[in-house]
């Protein structure tokens, strides 16, 4: 079931998976209710948004990079025809995660930049903060999600403290997969695109709408086979792995978004999930 945290009347409610830490995706999941009920919550200070599937319903919740560890405050609101509002809180403990410091040398006017460029960057991460705040109120993925890349090679590099040139920059907010320029790169699951562009720092790019806040970035692409708008079925190609953008060399940047939160790809491809 995972980790029970709050039992009221029949209403169970439960964390996948049982331990937390930083950057996690998880599941907040309330059993016990009827089809017909309503259940609305907030993990922290954000909203999170329920769908019903076969085990009762069931919220992604992304707990941030950047998180710091310790115990989130979890809100449920639950009505009922007939019934009066019940109202079910609690906390969540979030573990600390230990990230490794990545050194790496790059040419002076990819890292300094010009004025110029400058504003062309960050008028490219607001485009994104932008439609990670856009939330399709439905569900547009089924089940479990996939690799982006054939093989069964972990992505690596995620959440790395970088040093660029001897200069701090952001945490590291994808899973890397080194592999042979023009490999396909896959939806991981059903969704919409939300985005097909070419920005300074990740290159050509696609991102991919799954619904409720849920957003997987594809970058670095040496060619996307996808328009903004297209639906796409999980194991569909988006595109093929290059190296544009800020790139040391062939390979995807796979990024997972849930809301603002940016979270670990491999837990949100760990997680066992059921329509």
């Amino acid at each position: 079931m995972g980790g029970a945290i709050h039992a009221s009347a029949g209403v169970v409610v439960s964390w996948e998976p049982a331990q937390i830490r930083v950057a996690d995706v998880a599941i907040l999941r309330v059993r016990g209710l009827a089809d017909s009920a309503v259940v609305e919550g907030s993990v922290g200070p954000r909203p999170v948004t329920f769908v019903r599937d076969r085990q009762g319903y069931a919220a992604l919740v992304g707990f941030d990079i950047e998180l710091i560890a310790g115990r989130q405050p979890w809100r449920v609101e639950i009505r009922e025809p007939g019934q009066a509002t019940r109202s079910l809180s609690g906390v969540v403990p979030v573990g600390r995660r230990e990230f490794p410091v990545q050194r790496l040398t790059l040419p002076t006017p990819m890292v300094d930049l010009d004025p110029e460029t400058e504003r062309r960057a960050v008028g490219e991460i607001e485009t994104l903060r932008r439609l990670y705040r856009t939330i399709t109120p439905e569900r547009l993925w089924r089940g479990s999600f996939a690799r982006p890349i054939a093989g069964d090679e972990a992505g690596t590099g995620f959440g790395s403290r970088r040093i660029i040139n001897g200069q701090r920059r952001s945490p590291h907010g994808g899973a890397d997969y080194a592999v042979a320029r023009g490999t396909p790169v896959t939806s991981v699951n059903a969704g919409r695109v939300a985005l097909v562009a070419e920005h300074f720092f990740p290159g050509r790019l696609v991102i991919v709408d799954h619904g409720l806040g849920l957003y997987t970035l594809y970058f670095h692409l040496e060619e996307a086979r996808v328009e903004i708008g297209q639906r796409v079925a999980l194991g569909q190609i988006l595109g093929t792995v290059g190296s544009t953008g800020r790139a040391t060399g062939p390979h995807l940047h796979f990024g997972v978004q849930v809301g603002p939160a940016r979270v670990d790809p491999e837990r949100l491809l760990a997680l066992t999930l059921s329509d």
